[in-house]
């Protein structure tokens, strides 16, 4: 079943922040208050904010400038940065809120985003990364799952062939040692950078030369007009649009061309989709 299209004038807008939170539950609670006309998800831990978000031009600044100046938030989120594209589905049909332990989950103890041990030159704008990714002493690598990658990539980038970001470690830990033989830089990005935050401090301690993609991708196609040159394929999103071309534009891509039934773990998406499908 098709989701329906958007009412006039959707906008999608996707946003996380690390940032340390005294108090989540009441920031989650702030949260249900100033997101009521607008719909998506959005997760709250300790460590800061996650989420995606869609709904009415005038509905969704006002959510966004409840996130960066209500006094409930202390001023947390006052620097936060949302990426906007356009929507034709409708994204979300429901507003959740839900306070976890991380924003998003990496599967290791200690490790946090809060954590910033990050090398100053870490972020790479997409002008740079264009350069960057094409070099010889530089490994490309996507830190997203593997039915992502096969939708749409950089070129030269590896697929770790993982199902699940608590996976994707032990995939660097397999490789470091190699890379670092080899003298390659790790250039690695995601969707919105927010696994790539994640990630790179703890690269960086086992002793590799990281370095990501300012934004990630949503960011890239948003910088660049040309991103089509670097980029292979299609943008797999999280949301009833499935997926989005160079431009944010909404293709038509259907979550059954997305995940392979014959996957167990992709399997399990795809009757979840069907499930939450309207």
């Amino acid at each position: 079943m098709n989701a329906p299209e958007a009412p006039a004038n959707q906008i999608h807008a996707s946003f996380y922040k690390f940032v340390p939170l005294a108090d989540p539950d009441a920031v989650a609670e702030a949260l249900r208050d100033v997101t009521r006309h607008v719909m998506g998800s959005i997760i709250v831990a300790e460590e800061g904010i996650n989420g995606v978000m869609a709904g009415p031009e005038a509905a969704l600044t006002e959510a966004e400038e409840a996130l960066r100046h209500d006094p409930r938030f202390g001023g947390a989120f006052t620097d936060i940065v949302f990426k906007h594209s356009p929507c034709q589905t409708r994204p979300f049909f429901k507003m959740k809120i839900r306070r976890k332990r991380e924003i998003v989950a990496f599967g290791i103890d200690g490790i946090t985003g809060l954590t910033d041990n990050r090398a100053a030159a870490n972020h790479v704008p997409p002008e740079q990364w264009r350069e960057l990714i094409q070099r010889d002493d530089v490994v490309v690598l996507d830190n997203r799952n593997s039915f992502e990658y096969r939708l749409g990539h950089f070129d030269h980038a590896v697929d770790p062939k993982v199902n699940n970001f608590r996976d994707f470690p032990r995939y660097v830990e397999e490789h470091a040692d190699e890379w670092k033989a080899q003298g390659k830089k790790v250039a690695m990005y995601c969707t919105g950078g927010i696994r790539c935050e994640k990630m790179s401090g703890w690269m960086q301690d086992k002793g590799l030369d990281v370095y990501q993609l300012e934004g990630g991708i949503l960011n890239y196609f948003l910088t660049l007009p040309d991103a089509n040159k670097d980029w292979q394929g299609e943008c797999f999103v999280f949301d009833s649009r499935v997926a989005i071309d160079t431009h944010l534009q909404e293709t038509p891509t259907t979550i059954d061309q997305v995940y392979d039934p014959n996957e167990p773990e992709e399997k399990w998406r795809l009757e979840r989709a069907h499930r939450l499908d309207p």
